[in-house]
Formats: C-alpha cells, sequence, structure tokens
C-alpha cells in the first residue's frame, strides 16, 4: 500500500510494503518486502533496504545507507553521510552506513556516516554512535558506549563469569576483543 499523499517515485518496491502519507521515496530507492515505512519521512537514492524493515516517522535516508533485513529504526533518528558537510559542496562519494540483520536503533538516536552496526545490535534511544558497533551488542549514551549484549528478541543476555553470557536459550557467549562469540 502506498498511501495516497505519499511521493514515491521508485518502481523498487517489495510485496506487502506499507508506505504512509507525507513520505518521499526517490527513484533509485531499493526497498525490500514487508517493510513499514511510516509518515514523514524520505528516502534518498543511493539507499537500499532488505525485507522487514520498519522505519518511523521523522527518519531520512541519505545516500550510502544499507538497511538489512528485520530492522527496526525509531522516531527521528538522524543519519549522516558527509564527514565534511558543506552547503553547495558535495564529496566525490557519500559515506557507507550499514546497519546489520535484526539491529534496533532506538529514538533520537544519531548514526555518524561511515558506521557499521552489526547484526541484532541494540542503539539506545538519544546515542550518538561515533564508531562501529559489534553484533549483538546494546549500546548507550554520548558517545554511544557498550553496556551488554543482547539477544536476537532485543533482551539483555545474563552475564554468567567476567566474559561470559548466556542468551535466553541458554547458549553461552564469550566476549573475546569487543567482539562476541558463541563457545
Amino acid at each position: 500500500m502506498i498511501n495516497e499523499l505519499a511521493d514515491v517515485r521508485s518502481i523498487q518496491i517489495g510485496e506487502n510494503t506499507n508506505i504512509w502519507q507525507f513520505a518521499i521515496v526517490l527513484e533509485n530507492a531499493v526497498i525490500g518486502k514487508n517493510c513499514n515505512i511510516n509518515c514523514h519521512t524520505f528516502i534518498e537514492n543511493d539507499v537500499t533496504l532488505g525485507d522487514n524493515v520498519t522505519l518511523k516517522s521523522g527518519v531520512y535516508l541519505w545516500d550510502g545507507i544499507r538497511i538489512d533485513d528485520n530492522v527496526f529504526i525509531g522516531p527521528n533518528v538522524t543519519f549522516t553521510n558527509d564527514k565534511y558537510p558543506r552547503s553547495k559542496n558535495y564529496p566525490a562519494t557519500f559515506q557507507n552506513t550499514i546497519i546489520g540483520k535484526g539491529a534496533t536503533i532506538g529514538a533520537g538516536a544519531i548514526i555518524l556516516g561511515g558506521i557499521n552496526i552489526g547484526d541484532f545490535a541494540f542503539i539506545g534511544a538519544g546515542a550518538v554512535v561515533t564508531k562501529d558497533v559489534p553484533s549483538r551488542a546494546l549500546v548507550i549514551g554520548n558517545p554511544a558506549k557498550r553496556i551488554g549484549w543482547v539477544n536476537n528478541d532485543g533482551t539483555k543476555m545474563v552475564k554468567v563469569g567476567e566474559k561470559d553470557f548466556l542468551d535466553s536459550f541458554e547458549n553461552l557467549w564469550v566476549e573475546n576483543n569487543n567482539m562476541l562469540k558463541l563457545a
């Protein structure tokens, strides 16, 4: 469903995707299946969204952003794509930002250009992300700092040792060099 008050130029939109009123989607954007693009959003040309993505109101996706499947982007999340922005002075290429599958970005978070956010990572509301976030990391604050690890459903893993964590299925994970690996 594309609301009659949306301005959608792209024809590369998957089945069962809903695009609500006052959303703008430029012609080269690619949007997967079963997405929900809320009102008052903007999706530029060089943007790709996977399947089952939720984009809440007030989010603008600039050139160079790649969003994998099953990602939730909360209201008023801000993305950038130019490290040194100046009016009417454009870079040869914009920074690429990659959001991994199953990730969640909370309301009002700011994601600087060129950042990679790993699979199932959870960015807390209002966080300012200035560097890459590993898969399954839970980060909050300004600048964003890791405070834990999360399960596929976004709940926090249970710490059972100095660097050991149990997921919701009681699988043991081990932290090593700011990464989490299944034991």
